[in-house]
């Protein structure tokens, strides 16, 4: 396979569609200026906003063609490319207009593909699913849309026939490899009926015909290996999630797990390549969550894979099939996990995982008959790389890098963490270190992630972390109590906890390293996002002696306000949700930050978008006003055209360029380097 081929695929193949330099920066933004005390430093940021080269690759069924989606206009929207395998020509592409982005795609035979829409949104900062549905054939011929209507291709003026048709989402659930023109899709009517349907659709004309309908509102589905929808999962208002079975097509469905009940959340994960059991994930009520083998004909279960600290967070297919065969586990470094260690794919993952040692490894998608396999290998130092292997001659071969203007050798070391929170529980993170220096007395920044519940940082190459390690500090993660990955009662302890022992995690987290010799203990920042925000916040309000500086980005500063503003409140069950996992209006105001700037004795650095609608701009205004009042040094970047989180590249650059400005005049560390 010729590398060459790719990258010039990514790069120059949509030369003539793309916009100008000026026509994609044409929206402008505001920002308060940038400060006068900014100085040439070392680090590029650019490396660090630019966009993938590709964002998703995959080989068709027979292995004629690769598709990869590719980043256009510096990332505000995404085209399709489709390769002929044999002689490395474009054969077909897929584009559409500014803030269009593909949110997957499938190979439905050799010769379709179906293309998952998505759209970028004031209220988040990457683009979400509209729900439409498109195929277009490898060499680029009959484009269409099967779910919604728009018009096809760039400036072609050709424009889907106007119809009646129900306003509706659509995702794939079956791509039925063994039909060359059907696929299994679930339907969500824009309708008061809230129950989905799954549809069988041709994805050469669009006609779909109803194959089943949920018995639970908001449902995903499973099919069987012969493409019958068997199980159905999904909750109500409550929030409580029920699963359903049924024998086959047309026949009844049955209620095998309710959360109100078992207070266990199931979801399947598909079957055996005989159909004989079926594999369900769930959560324990004692730790991770376990893997278990489902009898349809006696409708009983058991334990196939559990780990002692670990959830499963990736199923692995069988070779040359969709049958789950085992996981991927998070634990410190990635590695897998088998149902049958002696199988074949077991067999071969190890043998892999042995080719790439040091690095993870994953099949991410493969030809029908199994022989040919894409291959990514990813480590805290690489963004990620593909292989084309072979499994008859054991070869594989390099196709291209994500990000290859990063050279592995050059990068940080994310190491694995643990340690005792001070109520005995035991926390997980990562410890990224600068290079060429010592892991002594460091310039340190605490950087919490974002949700907060059910989110979890994960061992490999993070951009952040790498661009302050590069500029000389450790940066200290923390799975903190409520983050994902580590069963259901440690996402429950974090339950209303805003403010309080998750908070306590972080300084517990932070004093560490300072035991540890690790990071000096007067030169320590604390930095996040969404919830990292107000993490940070909270950090300096209630810790003011242990942090230097703290930076807000996207943030949530004043709780109470959550129960009145925003998208969360707007939702059929996220007063529900406020109310149960971060606590009643009137117990807020306590936990919030923006009512604590008279504790706050150090400099903050705020940035927000002004179309955020998950956390309002007003949070981090609120926030900046209280501080000001208080007499605490306070800067503050806001984009009126962002979202949660900033999306454009050249506002990413800016705030990348003021990020390691200030960490630099208050806790030392380089800066950006500037034109």
């Amino acid at each position: 396979m010729n590398r060459i081929a790719l990258a010039t695929l990514a790069t120059a193949l949509f030369a003539t569609l793309t916009l100008s330099p000026a026509a994609a920066h044409a929206e402008s933004t505001t920002a308060t200026p940038r400060p006068a005390s900014i100085s040439a430093g070392q680090i590029d940021v650019d490396r660090y906003v630019r966009a993938d080269l590709f964002e998703s690759i995959k080989i068709s069924p027979k292995g004629d063609y690769l598709a990869a989606t590719v980043p256009l206009d510096n990332g505000q929207r995404t085209g399709l490319v489709i390769m002929s395998r044999a002689d490395k020509s474009i054969t077909g592409t897929f584009s559409q207009g500014k803030n269009t982005h593909i949110d997957d795609f499938h190979w439905v035979n050799d010769e379709r593909v179906l293309i998952g829409i998505a759209e970028k949104l004031g209220a988040l900062e990457a683009p979400q699913s509209t729900g439409e549905l498109v195929a277009i054939n490898a060499d680029g011929g009959r484009p269409q849309f099967l779910v919604g209507q728009r018009m096809m291709g760039e400036g072609a003026g050709t424009r889907i026939q106007p119809r009646k048709v129900e306003r509706v989402a659509a995702y794939l659930v079956d791509p039925l490899l063994s039909d060359d023109k059907r696929v299994i899709i679930s339907v969500m009517p824009f309708s008061a009926d809230p129950y989905t349907r799954a549809e069988s659709m041709d994805v050469y004309t669009g006609r779909r015909v109803q194959v089943a309908k949920a018995p639970v509102r908001n449902a995903s589905f499973i099919t069987d290996n012969q493409g019958v929808v068997r199980f159905a999962a999904g909750a109500g208002t409550d929030r409580r999630q029920r699963v359903y079975y049924r024998d086959g097509s047309g026949a009844d469905w049955q209620l095998i797990n309710d959360e109100s009940a078992s207070n266990l959340v199931w979801y399947p994960l598909g079957f055996a390549a005989d159909d004989s059991v079926a594999y369900i994930g769930s959560t324990t009520l004692d730790g991770p969550d376990e893997v278990l083998a489902f009898d349809p004909a006696t409708g009983t279960s058991k334990r196939v894979l559990r780990d002692n600290d670990v959830d499963p967070a990736m199923v692995l297919q069988s070779v040359g099939g969709a049958s789950p065969v085992g996981v991927l586990l998070h634990d410190g470094k990635p590695r897998t996990a088998f149902f049958d260690e002696q199988s074949e794919d077991a067999r071969l993952y190890r043998s892999l995982e042995a080719a790439f040692e040091g690095d993870a490894v994953r099949i991410t998608s493969q030809t029908a008959d199994g022989n040919l396999a894409l291959v990514k290998t990813w480590s805290d130092r690489s963004p990620g790389d593909y292989y084309l292997f072979n499994r008859e001659t054991k070869k594989a071969d390099h196709l291209l890098s994500q990000r290859e203007w990063f050279d592995p050798r050059e990068m940080a070391e994310r190491r694995p963490i643990s340690l005792k929170a001070r109520d005995g529980l035991t926390l997980h993170g990562y410890l990224t270190l600068p290079t060429g220096v010592p892991a002594k007395n460091l310039p340190m920044v605490v950087h919490p992630h974002g949700g907060p519940f059910e989110i979890q940082d994960t061992w490999g190459f993070d951009n952040d972390p790498q661009l302050l390690a590069e500029a000389g500090y450790a940066v200290l993660q923390l799975n903190f109590r409520g983050s994902g990955g580590y069963g259901k009662p440690f996402i429950n302890a974090g339950q209303r906890q805003w403010g309080l022992a998750m908070q306590d995690d972080l300084t517990d987290a932070t004093r560490w390293a300072i035991q540890q010799g690790i990071a000096d203990a007067g030169r320590i920042c604390i930095y996040g996002g969404s919830y990292g925000a107000y993490a940070s916040l909270m950090g300096v309000a209630k810790e003011p002696d242990l942090y230097r500086c703290a930076v807000g980005y996207a943030g949530v500063y004043d709780l109470p306000t959550m129960h009145t503003h925003g998208d969360i409140q707007g939702h059929g069950s996220g007063e529900t949700y406020l109310r149960e996992w971060i606590g009643e209006r009137n117990e807020l105001a306590a936990v919030s930050p923006s009512n604590m700037a008279d504790r706050i004795k150090v400099p903050v650095f705020l940035a927000a978008g002004g179309e955020d609608e998950r956390t309002p701009i007003e949070h981090s205004k609120m926030m900046e006003r209280a501080l000001r009042s208080n007499g605490v040094p306070v800067e503050t970047l806001y984009f009126k055209n962002e979202g949660h989180g900033f999306y454009l590249e050249a506002n990413r650059r800016e705030y990348y360029t003021r990020l390691l400005d200030f960490l630099s005049r208050h806790i030392g560390g380089a800066g950006a380097k500037l034109d």
